[in-house]
């Protein structure tokens, strides 16, 4: 068991050297372990009933070996390492859960963008152009943030690109310039 330990700490040495060789033959040498931490861990921890042992103990290996080698000093560090990984993989799936189970993929729309200016069938297009021309004459930039936005149908993300502004600046114009926008077109 002590030269087992021994040999762990070499191949740590060796693998944050660089040498790749000396991973492939750590991995066998702490695999069994790891599988014993993992079926521990997934006992311990319901609502996991479709992660096996062998895919968190994989998913472990990847997050280990997508990184700069870390400085294990022994398999001990090593296999504690790997189980505060596992732990993090659980909390993640765990929230994803629950982030599902509460509109976790759904888009939220911004009150902004709940406020957008409808031009319904039959809007006089010659007095939305004069309202425009005059917002130009007052702020320039507004006024091409509605053309592009609204015209042209670009995001708030793509304007500030477009402009050279930020997203927050392009937002705040095209907030204030549709509210300018519908006193004019209400008058």
């Amino acid at each position: 068991m002590q030269n087992q330990t021994e040999s762990i700490a070499r191949l740590l040495q060796r693998w944050r050297d660089g040498d790749s060789d000396a991973l492939e033959r750590l991995l066998p040498l702490v695999y069994a372990d790891l599988r014993r931490i993992a079926a521990s861990v997934l006992r311990g921890s319901s609502g996991h009933a479709t992660l096996q042992t062998t895919a968190l103990v994989h998913e472990v290996l990847l997050r280990l070996l997508g990184r700069a080698p870390a400085d294990f000093s022994d398999g001990a560090h090593l296999l504690n390492a790997s189980a505060r990984i596992m732990r993090q993989i659980l909390v993640d799936r765990a929230r994803a859960a629950g982030a599902e189970k509460r509109g976790g993929t759904w888009l939220r729309d911004d009150f902004a963008e709940a406020l957008e200016l409808p031009i319904p069938d039959g809007t006089d297009l010659a007095a939305l152009d004069d309202a425009l021309n005059e917002l130009e004459s007052v702020d320039q930039r507004m006024s091409q943030v509605v053309e592009l936005r609204f015209f042209v149908g670009l995001s708030v993300e793509e304007i500030a690109g477009t402009l050279g502004i930020t997203a927050r600046t392009a937002n705040r114009d095209w907030v204030a310039a549709r509210s300018w926008l519908k006193q004019r077109l209400e008058a």
